[in-house]
């Protein structure tokens, strides 16, 4: 197996109320990729410019990344400054220098096109079509994300683009904003029905909620909640890296199930609690499978409850006993 990401990497400047980073290490497909690295061999295309620092590389290959993808061209990296407040969920943009990135061209390598799981990072939708394009055959899984910004500029573009995928990711607000509906479920419809086999919206500190097509509301729903942490550092990537789990364990597993997609969500889940315990890519460096695994054990330890107890079905007899 193997697992091909398209999308940025990134140098950032992040501050929140627990401290700041500068230059250091980000971008969507960089998150993603540092924790679906842990499952199976990663395949990233992005862009980096002359000034994206050599230990960046060096910490990406150390972590099954085959990088024959990443183009190095003269210029400055992409570079994104944000800031956090105590609401962690809204991210305030200060800076967004493109630089190389915006004349990035994904170019599949030999081999990348054979990729079986395909996950196209929140790029732009024309980009992510040119991906599919160049994709070999029919991938086991194709997952998308995206962002407000391409939802309101090139919404027709990528409504195509998510005509074409099985799984796609976006926010609470991003899907209303895409379907002018308040209701999550009619929205999740709405998106449904072009064509996806599920969707899932990310909701932050709160978790991540999957809608699946062709199902009953309560069928084909399924909830995960976020993981429960004392200390929260920096949330920057943290739904990349829910993307890494979910789209790495679904390659680990080889098969694509309901069953699997929902183990993939709480996957997803541990390794976004990983994310935010510190700034950039920094707690992820040293992430084990035996720490996703132990968290994993712990989420179905608490999203368990038993069946309800046996004496509200006598309270239900009595009680038509008495009406008879």
């Amino acid at each position: 197996m193997s697992i091909l990401v398209v999308g940025s990497v990134a140098l950032d400047a992040i501050e929140t109320p627990f401290g700041s980073v500068r230059e250091a290490l980000g971008g969507a497909a960089t998150y993603f990729s540092v924790v679906a690295s842990l499952y199976d061999r990663v395949n990233l295309v992005g862009v980096v410019g002359a000034d994206f620092p050599p230990e960046h590389i060096k910490f990406l290959r150390s972590r099954n990344v085959d990088l024959r993808g990443l183009q190095m061209v003269a210029g400055r990296t992409f570079r994104w400054a944000g800031r956090y407040d105590y609401d962690l969920n809204t991210a305030h943009t200060l800076v967004t220098e493109l630089n190389v990135f915006a004349d990035f061209h994904p170019q599949l390598p030999a081999g990348y096109g054979d990729s079986e799981y395909v996950f196209l990072a929140n790029i732009d939708p024309d980009l992510q079509l040119d991906v599919l394009n160049q994709v070999s055959g029919r991938p086991r899984l194709i997952a998308l994300d995206t962002m407000n910004f391409w939802i309101a500029s090139k919404r027709d573009t990528l409504t195509e683009a998510i005509r074409r995928v099985d799984v796609v990711l976006m926010n609470e607000a991003e899907v209303r904003q895409y379907t002018g509906t308040f209701n999550l479920i009619q929205a999740a419809r709405q998106i449904l029905a072009l064509g996806p086999r599920a969707l899932i919206v990310k909701k932050g500190e709160y978790g991540a909620v999957l809608f699946c097509r062709d199902c009953d509301p309560t069928e084909g729903y399924f909830f995960a909640p976020a993981y429960p942490l004392e200390c929260l550092a920096d949330p920057t990537g943290a739904g990349d890296t829910f993307a890494g789990g979910l789209v790495g364990y679904l390659a680990h597993a080889g098969e694509v199930t309901d069953a699997t997609i929902r183990q993939g969500i709480v996957h997803g889940s541990v390794a976004a609690s990983f994310t935010v315990e510190d700034f950039s890519v920094n707690r992820l460096r040293s992430l084990t499978m035996a720490d996703i695994r132990r968290r994993y054990e712990a989420f179905k330890h608490f999203t368990t409850f038993e069946a309800a107890c046996p004496w509200l079905d006598s309270c239900e007899r009595l009680r038509g006993a008495g009406n008879s």
